[in-house]
């Protein structure tokens, strides 16, 4: 977790200084990376809220994406995972939209991605996503992983 935080920090001090504010979309990752940006002092100052969309039903619910929206569109890919970052950044009238959407193990998904595999996307003056392979089966190591890379992922794009 120290390592998630120092990422944190260093998005923080971005956001703080520019006044401006994220919110957060994430799925295999269960609050991980909304915890690590929440961990850091003085976070009600850039943090805006988030969400853990697990389930199509949360999909719907919390993100207000309809299934006909999902068309040609399935979760664990890029496209989906813009499309989150999107509609968080819209809901919560932010900066920055942060999302990742995975299958952390210690199976695949329905989708044939094998355990280790997610997608980023970052939604700000222009929309960003990368997908990340682990290559291994470990639930909690994925789930440290995709939390890192959407973390850095992130402080990329803050930074520019």
């Amino acid at each position: 977790m120290q390592e998630l935080i120092g990422i944190a920090e260093q998005i923080a001090g971005k956001l703080i200084a520019r006044k401006q504010t994220i919110a957060v979309a994430e799925s295999s990752t269960g609050g991980l990376i909304s915890a690590s940006l929440l961990a850091v002092p003085g976070a009600s100052a850039y943090f805006l809220g988030s969400a853990v969309v697990y389930t199509r039903e949360a999909r719907r619910i919390l993100m207000d994406i309809p299934d006909a929206e999902m068309k040609g569109i399935r979760s664990a890919s890029e496209t989906y995972a813009k499309l989150l970052a999107s509609q968080i950044r819209q809901r919560f009238s932010s900066d920055w939209g942060l999302s990742e959407t995975g299958a952390t193990g210690p199976t695949g998904n329905r989708y044939g991605d094998a355990a280790g595999h997610t997608c980023i996307g970052v939604a700000g003056a222009q929309s960003t996503a990368i997908t990340l392979e682990t290559g291994k089966a470990d639930r909690v190591a994925n789930m440290h992983a995709f939390a890192s890379a959407a973390l850095k992922e992130l402080l990329q794009q803050v930074s520019c």
